[in-house]
């Protein structure tokens, strides 16, 4: 969400406008609150074409077009009227939290048989509700249909017109997705429900695989396949082919009707689980929380004064308020152009391996690399990459940063005049901080690289963490530094010991209003966020030369919320904030070792190396069974990764990295690129990634 510029209404009806969610060729997307508490998309005709009032009558014949169907499968128009100071013409939809389609594909991999037949049968029915109204939808797509806790919901009537209408607006001007429209829309013809049944087959070819089954390397490529090519659908799994295929005919009287589609797929009970349970509707639930926390901090009448909170997600583009409303933001966007098609190396999440793969203790083969494309180690440091989007990004070989797909391996862009020693911070889903060569403070778009802003004389010299309001970093000349996302400026310094900022510490983490900072003399500090100032020492908690990254958690009980910081080191110590006090710990370190490793915390539990095994503790500091043991040697103090069922470690000796059950601690394989020294590794969409010796290798994990 984007704050409310010069000409964006304060209010529209009963909603007071708090930002500013997209723009499209014919207006801006807002989101709004009523005095009720209820949030909306409201979207607004631009000022220039509001005079206009064929445009008028056409945006505003959306809304009623849309009022028309009663489905519970659609997405409802609260309201829709000419309004405000300059009677521009508005309408406001029910606030949907929830991915769209095609974001839930490329962040959690495309649906299994049963995930598809039940996302079938939902469209089905909706598509069905929508053709007894009498409309067409015309632009059913991945991009247009919302996954919510209660299912999937179909967005954007923005051409939808009654049947048999014709589809070209004006000359030349076809108003569809490419590789979702059917040939009749293509060609201009006039086009029935069986042109939304041929949309569906694309969507349920694209959720079952993750790609288009029409493609190509511009938009009259991809028309032309749709309209003389045969559909892609080798990947579709076998039991779901025969079902999508038919959807798919040319000839619209050979495609089934959303009747026949919706008993054709009949899912078994508890098909619908992939929105009811695990990731995807814990991202739901997620986002449901953060749209309902961003209107009650933004919600405050005139004249309490702005929350910190909101003018930060507004200042980070694609931030949280997007994120939280899902699909709403792009679905009210009002319609341009059509895109060109996706990128065939955007992202999904790599299948899972299955447990027998891994009981067999044979490391899986890479599934892509080792590439020689990654910078060497300097003082022995490697930055550990970041996978943000379609892309990872790492230090490159020649200098600078460099992005590669996640999906493939292949390049897709390079930043020369970057630092990467400083480290890569994630803001947002799709944007990093990063730090010029002189210095600055650069925040870019990771699948874009394109520059958002920048922050000359920042003079970073390596991020730490972030919490709604900072960014926290070590400047090169050893002072502790908070940029205020918001306002794009530095907030405060403050200067550090130069034996706690000196190798590759320190290392840091944010409990309320408390930064703690894991200093490389070993030492643990803790400052106000508000003003850096000092707040209480804890000396010989890690050994010289080793700062370990701490891990928070958020706990809300009667008391209130609180924070509980775990460190590792001599001990593994927990501290509850706000106080700083001890609360439990755990140590000295087995086995003649001297320190514990970066403790990870998943859901209740917390994890630590200890020794040369795996330590694990709920987060009262009770023990829990998992005995994993080191293949060679102690694990050293770097940060564990989790992904899957697996935990994955670099091994002492550095000669590779382990992948360990999350259930007890078994080692399940080590593998190794044949080669010593430090590793950087991270995470996401089912891969972990490695930098070794100079390459980059992306690895399955276990489900």
């Amino acid at each position: 969400m984007e704050p409310l510029g010069a000409g964006d209404p304060i209010r529209l009806g009963p909603y007071r406008i708090l930002g500013v969610l997209g723009a499209g060729g014919m207006g801006k997307v807002y989101f709004g609150r009523d005095n009720t508490g209820r949030t909306a998309a409201v979207k607004v005709l631009l000022p220039e074409l509001a005079h206009d009032p064929h445009l008028a009558q056409r945006f505003l014949r959306e809304a009623h077009t849309a009022q028309a169907v009663t489905s519970g499968g659609v997405a409802r128009v609260l309201d829709a009227r000419i309004d405000g100071d300059d009677s521009r013409p508005w309408i406001a939809t029910e606030f949907l939290s929830g991915p769209t389609l095609d974001d839930a594909v490329r962040a959690y991999g495309p649906f299994g048989a049963d995930g598809v037949r039940a996302l079938a049968a939902s469209l089905a029915a909706t598509l069905s509700d929508i053709h007894a109204a009498g409309l067409v939808h015309r632009d059913l797509k991945p991009p247009n249909i919302v996954l919510t806790a209660t299912g999937p919901r179909v967005i954007d009537f923005g051409i939808a017109r009654p049947e048999h209408g014709m589809t070209l607006t004006t000359t030349g001007q076809v108003p569809v997705t490419p590789g979702y429209g059917a040939p009749e829309q293509v060609l201009g013809q006039r086009v029935g429900p069986a042109a939304d049944v041929f949309s569906l087959g694309a969507v349920l070819a694209y959720a079952a695989t993750g790609r288009r089954t029409f493609d190509g390397t511009h938009v009259a490529a991809v028309q032309y396949e749709v309209v003389h090519g045969e559909p892609r659908l080798d990947d579709v799994p076998a039991e779901l082919r025969h079902l999508i295929s038919p959807c798919l005919a040319k000839d619209p009287a050979h495609r089934p009707t959303p009747e026949q589609i919706a008993g054709a797929f009949a899912p078994p009970q508890g098909a619908d689980r992939i929105w009811r349970t695990g990731p995807l509707a814990k991202d739901i639930a997620r986002r449901g929380a953060e749209a309902a926390r961003q209107a009650t901090l933004v919600g405050r009448e005139p004249g309490s004064g702005p929350s910190r909170r909101r003018l930060l997600r507004a200042s980070l583009a694609a931030g949280a308020v997007v994120a939280a409303g899902g699909g709403a933001g792009a679905w009210w966007l009002l319609r341009e152009e059509p895109r060109t098609p996706v990128e065939s190396g955007l992202a999904s999440g790599a299948k899972l391996l299955p447990r027998s793969t891994a009981q067999s203790g044979k490391a899986p083969k890479p599934l892509w690399g080792p590439l020689p494309v990654a910078a060497k180690p300097v003082d022995g440091l490697v930055p550990a990459p970041l996978s943000l989007r379609d892309v990872v990004v790492f230090a490159a070989k020649d200098g600078g940063l460099a992005a590669h797909f996640t999906r493939d391996g292949k390049e897709k862009w390079r930043l020369p005049d970057v630092t990467p020693a400083a480290g890569l911070h994630p803001l947002t889903e799709q944007l990093f901080a990063a730090a010029g060569t002189s210095g600055a403070l650069r925040v870019h778009d990771a699948s874009t690289a394109k520059l958002q802003w920048e922050l000359p004389d920042a003079d970073v010299g390596r991020f730490l963490t972030m919490d709604d309001e900072n960014l926290y970093a070590v400047t090169r000349g050893g002072q502790l530094l908070a940029v205020d996302l918001t306002m794009q400026s530095i907030r405060w310094t403050k200067p550090l010991p130069t034996y706690a900022v000196r190798g590759a510490g320190p290392r840091a983490a944010v409990a309320g209003v408390t930064l703690v900072l894991f200093g490389d003399d070993g030492a643990v500090r803790a400052f106000s966020t508000i003003r850096g100032l000092d707040m209480w020492t804890i000396e010989g908690q890690g050994k010289s030369g080793s700062a370990i990254a701490p891990a928070v958690v958020k706990r809300k009980d009667s008391n209130g919320t609180s924070y509980t910081v775990f460190l590792g080191g001599r001990t593994l110590k927990a501290l509850k904030f706000p106080g700083g006090n001890e609360v439990w710990k755990a140590g000295p370190p087995q086995n003649g070792t001297d320190s514990w490793g970066a403790p990870l915390v998943h859901g209740d539990t917390v994890i630590a190396t200890n020794g040369t095994t795996l330590a694990a503790y709920d987060l009262d500091g009770r023990q829990l069974p998992l005995n994993g043991r080191a293949a060679r040697g102690p694990l050293p103090a770097t940060p564990l990764v989790r992904q899957g069922e697996a935990l994955w470690a670099v091994e002492a000796d550095g000669r590779g990295v382990s992948a360990y059950s999350t259930t007890d601690g078994a080692r399940l394989w080590t593998w190794s690129a044949e080669s010593r020294g430090p590793w950087g590794m991270s995470g996401a969409g089912n891969r972990v990634f490695l930098v070794n010796d100079g390459k980059l290798t992306a690895m399955p994990t276990v489900g």
